[in-house]
């Protein structure tokens, strides 16, 4: 079984953070989360997961959302992150540069939100179906 990498551990928390009841019960999921198979795109990857013994899920919806990018050396205009919830399950995590060939190495990063320090979960919310 492959291990997530720190880089794709440490997005998974930042994504996940938060009070709303969508993320809680991904950020539950990712205890019974496993690396099902890594794909590298040259300007970036694909991660798919296996969930293994999930708890009951709450929303029956499939979606991506992304609202991390990151600092990293070698990137000059940095990377960006999708995260796919398929069946309400974690699916999928994608990180991608802009037209940059992706570090073969990322030693050291920074993670933040599009929207800066506080985060707006408007777009989520209109993904689940709640008025903005």
């Amino acid at each position: 079984m492959i291990n997530l990498s720190e880089l794709e551990r440490a997005v998974l928390e930042k994504l996940l953070q938060g009070t709303h009841p969508f993320l809680v019960r991904l950020n539950s999921q990712t205890e019974f989360c496993y690396v099902r198979r890594r794909e590298m795109t040259g300007a970036g990857f694909y991660t798919y997961f296996e969930i293994r013994r999930a708890p009951l899920q709450i929303y029956d919806i499939d979606l991506r959302f992304g609202d991390v990018v990151a600092e990293i050396p070698g990137l000059k205009n940095g990377a960006g992150f999708l995260l796919y919830v398929k069946n309400g399950l974690l699916d999928m995590l994608e990180g991608y540069s802009y037209d940059e060939t992706w570090p073969d190495m990322i030693p050291r990063y920074i993670l933040k939100y599009t929207s800066g320090e506080k985060r707006d979960l408007t777009v989520l919310d209109g993904a689940l179906g709640k008025p903005e």
